[in-house]
Order: structure tokens, then C-alpha cells, then sequence
């Protein structure tokens, strides 16, 4: 069992990493296809995400899942909230019975050296700067964007001015303070990281 990573947030809140070894059958096994998606690894992604929800909680009702109109799964009533992430062989998903959630993870790549203007503001670049153009560092400050992206849930943010990332430590992991800056108000916001070999994750629970 490709389990990569678990973890019990609070006593309501759970997150995994899954490996993709399996082939669709195994997936298909638990999971329902419910919408056409062509691309062979894509729909691996899906199913492996989706496969994560009820091996986190094992009630998760997954043939219950709808979509929102800003393209974000969710459940009627939200008796669960949720959120998934994937990239290359992994696919990562968090459930909270009682908080709303957002999650990503990334693999490192050069291509994030080439699009940090895109996302990051000024004053983030010049944090970056400290380090060196860090790679392992990029990639962490998308994820927590991106994790609070998913947290908001409802579509139309920019990453550069309605998300701030604050300073602070960058180590193996950690917390990131986080300003979401939207509609004339400014949420205090803490987005939570691990890195491991060659991939960040990142997660937010509030």
C-alpha cells in the first residue's frame, strides 16, 4: 500500500499523501468515475485523490460529491469539508468534520524559478532573494498560496495582491502567516507546510 504520508491534524481534521503505483482498477474498485477525463495519468490523479477521501474518514459519502460553479468539489449540507491536490505520482487530500480546509502539493521543478513574478508580490521576492532563489522554497510559497486559494473557495483571487505571505522560517517544516485580503477585509490566515525529498506540501485548516 503506497501510502506516503498521514496525518491527524486535530481530532477532527485528516490529511494524507498517496504514491500512485496502482493501475485505474484499483482505484475503480472504491471510486466512481463520474465525469470524462481523457488523458490516461489525469484520470489516475482523480481517482487516486478521490480514493484518499474515504480512507481518511471512512463514512466519506465520495457518489455525493458536487461541484461548485468556481469548479470546487464539495458535499450538500457540508458534512465533510475537503480539499485535493495532485502532481506527478502523487495525489494528497484533506477532510475536516468541522473546519474548512485547503491543500497542495507540487513536485520541485525549474519552472518555478521562471514564473515567480506571476505570484509572488514584491515584498515576497525580496524574501525569496535571502535565499537564493531557493527552488524548495518557490515551490513551498505556491502551495501556500494555492492552499489558501482552495480555502477561500470561490474563485476570482489573485495571488499576488489578495494573498500575502508574511515572513518566516523556512525549514524542513513549519508555518506560514498569511494575510487573505479580499472584498476590504483581511483574514489572518495560517498555512502549514512539510517538505519532503523532492515535493512540498502545504495545508490550511481554519
Amino acid at each position: 500500500m503506497p501510502l506516503f504520508y498521514q496525518l491527524n491534524v486535530n481530532k477532527n481534521t485528516r490529511l494524507a499523501i498517496w504514491h500512485i503505483e496502482e493501475s485505474e482498477s484499483f482505484f475503480l474498485k472504491k471510486v466512481m468515475l463520474k465525469k470524462e477525463i481523457t488523458h490516461p495519468h489525469k484520470r489516475l490523479q482523480h481517482l487516486a485523490g478521490r480514493y484518499l477521501l474515504p480512507f481518511l474518514f471512512t463514512d466519506f459519502p465520495n457518489e455525493e460529491i458536487l461541484i461548485a460553479d468556481s469548479k470546487k468539489p464539495y458535499l450538500k449540507d457540508e458534512i465533510y469539508h475537503f480539499s485535493i491536490s495532485h502532481c506527478g505520482n502523487f495525489a494528497a487530500a484533506i477532510v475536516s468534520k468541522t473546519q474548512r480546509v485547503g491543500i497542495d502539493i507540487e513536485i520541485f521543478t525549474d519552472k518555478v524559478l521562471k514564473i515567480k513574478d506571476k505570484f509572488l508580490n514584491k515584498e515576497e521576492v525580496l524574501f525569496v532573494e535571502k535565499y537564493k532563489l531557493n527552488k524548495a522554497l518557490l515551490t513551498t510559497l505556491w502551495c501556500a498560496k494555492e492552499a489558501a486559494f482552495k480555502w477561500y473557495s470561490f474563485g476570482k483571487v489573485d495571488f499576488k495582491n489578495n494573498i500575502l505571505l508574511q515572513p518566516f522560517n523556512f525549514n524542513k517544516e513549519g508555518d506560514i502567516p498569511v494575510i487573505f485580503a479580499k472584498s476590504h477585509e483581511n483574514i489572518l490566515l495560517t498555512t502549514n507546510f512539510k517538505l519532503f525529498e523532492n515535493l512540498s506540501l502545504a495545508w490550511i485548516v481554519v
